[in-house]
């Protein structure tokens, strides 16, 4: 008979192994992904924002503060991205007409055609390659698991900025 001690232990392995995989996908992901978008000037978190701007409900755009919750982020290190997309033309900011202090980011047309020309189809390879040896119900599961995963951390995240708050 297995101990409750020993099968924590064992559970604990195991979630240690399981987040160090995380970590590793999420840096082999920014290295490869870079790497399959690089030809167009792109990099991942780019590649990220214009595929966030390029769903049907962000086609009159988002606010900064929604487009950092979307991909979740903060707003600094999204400022930055969002300004150096700028400069190169493949969004544009505005003032927000429901609030004048936000910035609303949509996509421009040689933004869109960025994406839907270019990038897109190399996304597109870049997904078969990284996804050979899966089947529709391997993506099906690893995506249901990974959204309960994001689920538990975004309710940490946010009992620890309701605590945060009441501090302040």
């Amino acid at each position: 008979m297995v101990s409750a001690k020993s099968s924590n232990a064992a559970k604990l392995e195991l979630a240690n192994r399981l987040f160090f995989r995380l970590y590793q996908c999420a840096n082999m992901l920014h290295k490869t992904g870079s790497r399959a978008v690089e030809a167009e000037g792109l990099t991942t978190q780019q590649w990220a924002v214009l595929g966030a701007l390029s769903r049907p409900e962000a086609e009159r755009g988002m606010s900064v503060g929604d487009l950092a919750r979307y991909l979740m982020v903060s707003r600094q290190n999204l400022s930055g991205l969002v300004s150096r997309m700028e400069r190169d033309g493949h969004v544009s900011a505005s003032a927000d007409g429901r609030d004048r202090r936000s910035r609303l980011i949509t996509m421009t047309a040689p933004g869109r055609e960025l994406w839907t020309q270019h990038a897109t189809p190399k996304i597109h390879g870049y997904y078969e390659e990284v996804l050979k040896n899966f089947s529709v119900d391997d993506v099906t599961h690893t995506l249901h698991y990974l959204l309960k995963l994001l689920d538990n951390m975004k309710k940490l995240d946010d009992a620890a900025q309701k605590g945060a708050d009441e501090e302040a």
